[in-house]
């Protein structure tokens, strides 16, 4: 088809215009091409769609129409395409860590925490049992053990869990004094909080399984912390009083009870001692007037024969002089028995 142009009239003046250019002619495609063309990019689509992995740490939770379908496990897996099922993908087998009080910025061999902000200094602070502020900071970790009341039983279970683990964390602190949040109670206060924990997890039903809790820092406010110091060193001095005098009750107080047993039993032995002896003496003493009864003259002498053979061992040399005898100094040996006597 020839195009010729066109022509204007303007105030009687007939104007010719070149005539249009033609434009190129666009292929059609086969009817069947087309259906083949869409049949191709249906299915590419369908594929894209339908399959899904699921990571060995990981359980998939399949939605029809936005509705619970079924929960698959670690694997390669098909669903329905278009949109009709979705999966969302929960780490069952994965423990996973929250923290209260700081950020983490850099987990390495030396770790980097990022800088205090407003929100983490409104979670560290709490108030005592004895009316004081601690500042707390504690790590929880966890585990996902239901995948279905984490995603469908309460609207973002995150923040929900943050927000039921601090409430935990505040009423246990505020059941004890601050000397105990700081020192001796800690473990008991992580244990506690865990438990407690726990239970507004099974509460709630939000599938969360509380594996642990970890006081990770606990300190005075920075405003109170030299006076807290000094009060701390105050009762460690008191502390180390108290053990010395222990230490030196423990050490003498036995050792006078030692002495007092030892002095008790020497006077019970020396008490049994004499006791024996007397009664020995009193027997001995019997034996022999049995026998003096039986032959008086005999016992006379035997006992004067014993009594000289014990006394007179004792009394050294003797010399018996007659007293009608002469001249018997020439036959004493009186030297070396001269003896020194002592005023």
């Amino acid at each position: 088809m020839e195009d010729h142009g066109w022509s204007v009239d303007l105030g009687g003046k007939r104007i010719e215009l070149p005539p249009m250019p033609q434009m190129p002619r666009i292929p059609r495609i086969p009817r069947g091409g087309a259906l083949l063309i869409l049949g191709v990019a249906a299915a590419l689509f369908g594929i894209v769609t339908g399959y899904y992995q699921v990571e060995p740490d990981e359980v998939a939770v399949v939605q029809r129409f936005g509705k619970f379908a079924r929960t698959t496990e670690p694997g390669p897996h098909l669903k329905i395409p278009f949109g009709v099922e979705q999966a969302t993908k929960v780490p069952v087998k994965r423990q996973l860590k929250m923290e209260f009080g700081f950020r983490t910025s850099l987990a390495a061999a030396q770790t980097t925490y990022a800088p205090p902000s407003p929100q983490t200094s409104a979670e560290a602070q709490m108030l005592t049992g004895d009316l004081n502020v601690a500042v707390v900071e504690w790590i929880v970790q966890f585990r996902i053990k239901d995948p279905g009341a984490y995603l469908f039983r309460v609207r973002d279970v995150p923040e929900t869990f943050r927000y039921m683990s601090e409430a935990a964390m505040r009423q246990v602190v505020g059941d004890h004094s601050v000397d105990e949040v700081l020192t001796i109670g800690r473990e008991a206060i992580a244990l506690e909080t865990k438990a407690e924990l726990q239970r507004l997890c099974e509460l709630y039903g939000i599938g969360i399984e509380v594996q642990q809790l970890v006081l990770q820092d606990v300190n005075p406010p920075t405003e109170v912390k030299p006076a807290f110091n000094e009060v701390n060193q105050a009762i460690q001095e008191k502390e180390r009083a108290i053990n010395d005098a222990w230490a030196d009750y423990n050490k003498v107080v036995p050792q006078a009870k030692g002495e007092a047993e030892q002095a008790i039993r020497a006077a019970e032995g020396y008490a049994l001692e004499r006791v024996n002896k007397a009664e020995g003496d009193a027997k001995r003493f019997d034996a022999l007037h049995e026998e003096y009864q039986k032959a008086p003259a005999v016992t006379r002498r035997r006992i004067y024969l014993e009594t000289l053979s014990a006394i007179l061992p004792k009394v050294g040399r003797k010399v018996i002089l007659d007293e009608s005898a002469r001249g018997v100094l020439p036959l004493l040996q009186l030297e070396g028995e001269r003896k020194e006597v002592k005023p």
